[in-house]
């Protein structure tokens, strides 16, 4: 009766060990979720603050261009509200459509001649433009990190821990199929 007393307590001890390792697993997997949104939002915040000052430096040469300038504000706006929620839906909707009014920003630019030489507008553009790339990057980092914490929080015998402490899937920050098409810049010049 001693040596099943001392298995069963062995068996018990492995079973909680076990359970341990994985809880610990799961909380490392959520975290770098966290952390790879969090990257995302600080080059978010960065590029929110560097529009403005885009725009601002346009309004100088493009006058006749308020429409195009309303759209990048309105998408940075939609961005920030998405951001801001922490809606991963809404963001990937919301930066659609400021990366097509960004397209079509700079193929208007392109009509103002004094303005694509204007050393601050280059600047700017180049900023965004590193900034957008770089989220690029953090979106594929996050992505990556919400699909294996979904995985493993699907898979056995992970699952068992998961449900036991209310482990969550995150959602994946996507882009609509026609958000992903390229500008059609020749629509933008023809009335």
């Amino acid at each position: 009766m001693g040596v099943t007393v001392s298995v069963l307590l062995f068996m018990v001890g492995l079973l909680v060990v076990w359970a341990i390792i994985m809880y610990n697993g799961l909380v490392v997997l959520k975290h770098n979720v966290s952390q790879a949104w969090s990257n995302i939002d600080v080059l978010l915040k960065q590029r929110h603050d560097e529009l403005p000052k885009l725009v601002e430096t346009a309004k100088q040469y493009m006058q006749y261009e308020q429409s195009t300038l309303e759209k990048v504000m309105h998408a940075r706006s939609a961005v920030r509200g998405a951001q801001d929620q922490g809606d991963v839906e809404a963001l990937g909707r919301a930066e659609g459509q400021l990366r097509a009014g960004l397209a079509g920003f700079y193929a208007v630019a392109e009509a103002y001649p004094e303005l694509k030489a204007d050393l601050t507008f280059q600047h700017l553009q180049q900023r965004i433009s590193g900034l957008e790339n770089m989220i690029a990057d953090r979106r594929e980092f996050y992505n990556a990190s919400v699909n294996i914490n979904n995985v493993r929080i699907e898979q056995f015998p992970d699952v068992m821990v998961a449900q036991l402490f209310h482990f969550r899937p995150f959602k994946l920050l996507t882009f609509r199929e026609d958000e992903l098409k390229d500008v059609n810049l020749k629509s933008l010049f023809t009335t």
